[in-house]
């Protein structure tokens, strides 16, 4: 098995991670990686919020606000924004093009936030792709300074991989044959 098909075997969704978490440098040489992903005409229609500390908090406020959550149920959503010490929020940030439609344009944003998830966990960090119902409210758009047509994708969550966790457990196997089909001959 190549290194690539390996790493995407390995990789696994880590919803619990320990305080460790790359810092800004290792960060833009993953995000560096990443940015290879297929893009046609080279758009680059993608960006990657870095929130860490209190700024984290801006994730479970704007998510209290969009749902109507308050008191004790507000501050859970906050205190969910602190599962991990680095969150990046995927935002897609598409252009006006004739030859490259809205909707693969935020393709290649999920294209990044996913090959990113990978090289992040290839490197050894735990890495696991947070999304919600509320993920597009407005509340949640203006509290990331959204403009324009973005849109937020989610966040990915990342910090160090908590070694009690068992991550040698085997993935359930996809049947790749459900999902692989030839084009319909008449």
């Amino acid at each position: 098995m190549s290194t690539v098909s390996a790493a995407a075997a390995r990789r696994r969704s880590r919803s619990k991670v320990t305080d460790e978490a790359p810092d800004h440098e290792q960060l833009l040489a993953a995000v560096e990686a990443a940015a290879t992903v297929a893009d046609h005409s080279s758009m680059r229609p993608w960006r990657l919020i870095e929130l860490r500390g209190d700024d984290r908090l801006v994730i479970g406020r704007s998510l209290a606000a969009a749902s109507g959550a308050e008191g004790r149920d507000a501050e859970k959503l906050e205190q969910k924004s602190l599962r991990a010490p680095l969150v990046l929020a995927v935002v897609s940030s598409p252009s006006p093009s004739r030859k490259v439609p809205e909707w693969e344009q935020e393709s290649v944003a999920s294209g990044v936030a996913h090959l990113l998830s990978l090289v992040l966990d290839d490197l050894g960090w735990g890495v696991m792709w947070r999304t919600g119902v509320f993920t597009r409210a407005a509340e949640v758009q203006a509290a990331h300074g959204l403009t324009g047509d973005e849109k937020l994708l989610g966040w990915l969550y990342i910090g160090g991989r908590d070694p009690r966790r068992d991550d040698d457990k085997p993935r359930k196997r996809v049947d790749a044959s459900r999902h692989l089909s030839a084009l319909p001959r008449d």
